[in-house]
């Protein structure tokens, strides 16, 4: 297809797709950097020909060109209407629209009903040097003392308390 030809706007369409479509991906993903926006400008480039077919004058370019002059148009009025959009407010810090997005959290939930399940099975006395040492971020010696144990026993529990719940996880 060297030229426009009057056919149904479909088949326009699509013949015009098919013979320039992936060289217009192309372009436009060089100069966008972005797959996703460049399908686009490819979408909004074919629907300007299809609405606009007069516009190219047959004798004065190749088809491909004109393709490739309205998509650099339609980047140009991408780039130009960011740049004259308002500024958006800012939001309140904290809000849920600026909580970032986290992963799937569900092994966190599993993880934490099984410690809970696994600290269940301890002893008060073992459960209670963890709770003061993981939980409350104490170092041996501030468990020791809120416990009132020695710094010896502190660790000991620890210790064991520790192997026990390797073994309830398998490590």
């Amino acid at each position: 297809m060297s030229g426009l030809d009057v056919r149904p706007p479909d088949t326009f369409i699509q013949a015009l797709y098919e013979e320039h479509g992936r060289v217009l991906l192309n372009y436009a993903r060089r100069a966008t950097g972005d797959r996703c926006f460049a399908e686009d400008v490819v979408q909004e480039t074919l629907l300007r020909a299809w609405r606009h077919p007069e516009s190219f004058e047959e004798g004065r370019g190749s088809a491909r060109g004109w393709l490739l002059t309205v998509a650099r148009n339609v980047i140009i009025d991408h780039a130009r209407f960011r740049s004259v959009r308002p500024v958006e407010v800012a939001e309140v810090a904290g809000s849920v629209a600026t909580t970032p997005v986290q992963r799937d959290h569900a092994q966190g939930v599993v993880d934490s009903v099984v410690l809970h399940r696994a600290l269940g099975e301890l002893s008060a006395d073992h459960r209670r040097v963890l709770t003061e040492l993981y939980f409350l971020g104490r170092s041996d010696s501030e468990a020791a003392a809120a416990l009132g144990l020695p710094v010896g026993t502190v660790k000991s529990r620890s210790h064991y308390a520790l192997g026990l719940l390797r073994k309830w996880f398998g490590c």
